[in-house]
């Protein structure tokens, strides 16, 4: 399996797409600009590998804001979202407004992430962390195998998601941390929402955050 990380829109977001032989799967969905999806195209296309299906983790909009055209692209692809608390998927365009950009809202309901061990989307296999904190339905994306766990806007390298939006809370995001996050193995490498990954060992370490327990 590949990993690649696209830093896109607005929010300067990591979306990350996994490809395992023919199939890939996108992890969240930032794309902001026509450009930006055109170089998912193409990569896919060099790669000779087909979208299977997108995992979001969580609905903020920087993470959804290119989800409507994503689906227009490639069709009717299943989409998965943690469903402890579905308002922000259900007011995109008031999530929009907030920071002066336009977005629409959408016509489905997301197919339910909830936390487990062993969800299998295609030949990708996760187990589903509940991280809530930063947002209500935030989970994280462990790979024991690779080693890696993509941790939204959870944590950061040094830092922590924000906690000032929609149940934002900085107690219970870092409980999530301290007893999801750093409970992985040191070496397991953290791939971020936004900016650089960084390690479960060297955060532990020194994020001034969220120490451990």
């Amino acid at each position: 399996m590949t990993i690649h990380t696209f830093t896109v829109g607005p929010f300067v977001q990591n979306t990350y797409l996994l490809i395992n032989g023919p199939d890939a799967i996108l992890i969240d969905a930032g794309f902001g600009q026509s450009s930006e999806l055109q170089a998912l195209k193409d990569l896919l296309q060099e790669k000779e590998a087909g979208l299977a299906g997108i995992l979001l983790t969580h609905a903020h909009i920087d993470h959804v804001m290119g989800l409507n055209h994503l689906l227009k692209t490639f069709g009717d692809l299943p989409v998965w979202l943690n469903h402890s608390d579905l308002t922000l998927w259900n007011e995109i365009e008031h999530q929009a407004s907030q920071f002066g950009i336009s977005a629409s809202g959408f016509s489905f309901v997301p197919e339910p992430l909830p936390e487990q061990n062993g969800f299998r989307a295609g030949p990708f296999s996760f187990n589903v962390l509940y991280t809530p904190g930063h947002a209500p339905d935030h989970v994280s994306l462990y790979m024991p195998d690779e080693q890696k766990v993509i941790a939204g806007d959870a944590l950061f390298r040094q830092s922590i998601g924000r906690t000032d939006l929609y149940k934002g809370d900085l107690k219970l995001l870092t409980r999530s941390i301290q007893e999801k996050l750093y409970t992985l193995p040191d070496q397991t490498t953290v791939l971020p929402g936004h900016g650089p990954e960084t390690t479960i060992g060297y955060e532990k370490r020194h994020n001034p955050f969220v120490r451990p327990a």
